[in-house]
């Protein structure tokens, strides 16, 4: 069996997401972190955020009053469990059905699943199957 590796967590330093709800967007997206033990970091008036995903209202500071498109985020989960939870919680919480918990193609053992946000993003939880982390995460100290 040929052996593939992953690299997550250097791409990325944050992501935002402008949305025209912002209590929906909160609604859904705590329910989510909650099922994949994701803390929300802070809050405002027109903001929220999480870990590198950060979602704000057109009118705060910095959106520059324009909503962001259809985007395709995939958070990463701990295991298959996670991956269920997240998808009923994301039903439970205002999302759409956009693909059941399951295995997938993209190679042995990827199992997600799929909901639309209530932008209409596509948001996924993943399992790549059994490996180890270099790291729980990064932690950056300026």
């Amino acid at each position: 069996m040929s052996m593939q590796s992953l690299h997550r967590g250097r791409l990325i330093d944050h992501i935002q997401l402008v949305v025209k709800d912002l209590p929906a967007a909160k609604r859904f997206y705590t329910a989510v972190f909650e099922a994949l033990e994701i803390p929300l970091g802070g809050e405002g008036d027109t903001y929220f955020w999480a870990d590198e995903l950060f979602i704000s209202t057109a009118d705060s500071e910095a959106a520059a009053g324009v909503l962001t498109g259809r985007h395709h985020l995939a958070f990463q989960a701990k295991n298959r469990a996670m991956v269920d939870a997240f998808h009923r919680a994301a039903l439970a919480s205002g999302g759409q059905d956009n693909g059941a918990p399951g295995e997938r193609k993209y190679h042995p053992g990827y199992y997600g699943a799929f909901a639309l946000d209530p932008d209409g993003n596509n948001i996924e939880a993943v399992y790549h199957g059994e490996a180890q982390r270099s790291a729980p995460s990064v932690n950056i100290t300026f």
